[in-house]
């Protein structure tokens, strides 16, 4: 485990909240494995109802570049451990609520696409800069993200990394409510408690269904994705990119 993730639990609702403020919540390696511990540890906890993801003022800012920087030392055929996140997420059976403050870049974005509530501040910054890192989209927003908020959007965000307010991700369909940025967390916990209070079986089997859909289709995309990403990565255009992020940061 590691101190930028804690794992809260409070009755039937397991919180995991990611605690690196001083980085905007940025990802490492050891915040995605415990990230997809805590998804496990509520899969297999029959006390837990529901799940709440949080961040605190930002969401986060998507993936740590120095991670990322360093990944041309790995498999290529693995871009690693968020991707074993994501498929902790999207195999986990039990509903998943989002409140998101601030910053939701990259993978802050697209894992939006398999929580089933999301409640995002007015004011929060969406932005997917996979074009803008030299890389592709990820977590299934290749296939989810069109039919989630339309082509026509979905091109604009994904093609052009544009970013776009909580507001607006609501508006379009990819949050399920924003409210005032003071409002975020006290509204996802309020909707966590209405979900946990009802049925499990029965609320378990309704996400089985609402998913469906788009189940197989979905494996596809992300398979597809997984080695797009990791072909991109090691690219010439995303180390360049990488470098030059890690030096205006610096």
């Amino acid at each position: 485990m590691t101190e930028h993730v804690l794992i809260e639990r409070d009755g039937a609702i397991l919180t995991i909240r990611l605690n690196r403020p001083e980085k905007k919540n940025a990802l490492t390696r050891a915040m995605y494995h415990a990230m997809g511990a805590g998804l496990r540890q509520a899969a297999a906890d029959g006390g837990v109802h529901v799940v709440l993801l949080a961040g605190g003022q930002d969401f986060t800012a998507g993936n740590d570049i120095g991670d990322f920087a360093a990944a041309g030392e790995r498999d290529p055929k693995d871009p690693g451990a968020a991707f074993d996140f994501l498929e902790a997420i999207t195999g986990f059976a039990k509903p998943v609520i989002a409140a998101v403050r601030g910053n939701a870049v990259g993978i802050g974005t697209t894992m939006l696409l398999h929580c089933d509530v999301v409640v995002a501040s007015e004011t929060a910054r969406l932005m997917m800069p996979f074009t803008r890192l030299a890389l592709c989209p990820e977590a299934g927003s290749s296939l989810l993200m069109p039919a989630r908020v339309g082509p026509a959007l979905a091109n604009w965000w994904l093609l052009a990394g544009a970013g776009f307010s909580g507001a607006e991700a609501a508006a379009a369909g990819l949050a399920t409510r924003a409210v005032p940025d003071a409002e975020v967390e006290a509204t996802a916990t309020r909707m966590a408690v209405t979900l946990a209070a009802l049925p499990t079986g029965s609320v378990q089997a309704s996400k089985r269904l609402i998913r469906a859909p788009h189940a197989a289709a979905l494996k596809e995309a992300m398979a597809a994705e997984r080695v797009t990403f990791g072909e991109r990565l090691r690219s010439a255009e995303a180390q360049a990119a990488f470098a030059g992020f890690l030096k205006k940061a610096g």
